[in-house]
């Protein structure tokens, strides 16, 4: 039942609705689940040695590189994949999505030999394109990371992260694929920034330093809104 519910659940997420034949045959992120599974199972009889080289075999046709070690859940979407990455000590859970140019890994630091260094990622969580999580850090159930966003600590249960290094802005019920956050989040941080735009206006003003250009389009655009 494994495979099956691994690739309706591809299926149901993938907003391109395939078929099951194209799932099968054309998506490598179901491709490298395949090998991860048997790779997994290969490192577990103490067989490292093949089970890497297997590993590699596998990063070569799929684009995708996953240690054997590396704990993965049920129905792990991988979208596109290219380029993803999971080290040695991550932990993914269950319906969990992952899209391409993604790193789970470490950060490198000496004595961690081992030692836990990969991330945990909880289930039913997204993490968007290009995005970099990095050490010994949670993405709790259901949140999201931004696309190419960096994350270096907890993401709470529920919540979107976004940025460098990533900061949480909101709740999973508004952010929208690849992480990304809705409009409304988007209008708050605007907001905020055209607010220090302003003050750092009247504080040129008051010392009688010339405004910048930034700074009085800025300002333009807050009297039409106004």
């Amino acid at each position: 039942m494994g495979l099956i519910d691994d690739l309706n659940s591809i299926r149901e997420r993938d907003p391109a609705a395939p078929t099951f034949m194209e799932v099968f045959f054309g998506y490598n992120g179901f491709h490298a689940l395949l090998f991860h599974r048997m790779n997994n199972a290969i490192w577990k009889l103490g067989l490292r040695g093949l089970a890497r080289f297997f590993a590699n075999f596998a990063r070569i046709l799929t684009g995708i590189e996953i240690h054997p070690e590396a704990q993965i859940g049920e129905r792990l979407f991988i979208d596109h994949g290219t380029g993803v990455v999971i080290g040695q000590t991550a932990v993914i859970g269950n319906d969990v999505t992952i899209y391409h140019g993604v790193t789970l890994g470490g950060v490198g630091r000496n004595g961690e030999r081992g030692q836990k260094r990969h991330p945990t990622i909880d289930d039913g969580a997204m993490i968007g394109a290009g995005a970099q999580v990095l050490g010994d850090v949670t993405v709790g159930k259901r949140a999201k990371v931004g696309a190419n966003s960096v994350v270096t600590q907890d993401i709470p249960e529920g919540k979107t992260a976004l940025g460098i290094p990533a900061r949480v802005i909101g709740g999973d019920d508004k952010s929208r694929g690849y992480g990304l956050p809705s409009r409304e989040e988007m209008e708050q941080v605007t907001s905020t920034i055209d607010c220090i735009v302003r003050q750092m206006g009247e504080i040129r003003k008051e010392l009688q330093l010339p405004a910048e250009e930034c700074e009085e389009e800025i300002l333009k655009k807050s009297k039409k809104k106004a």
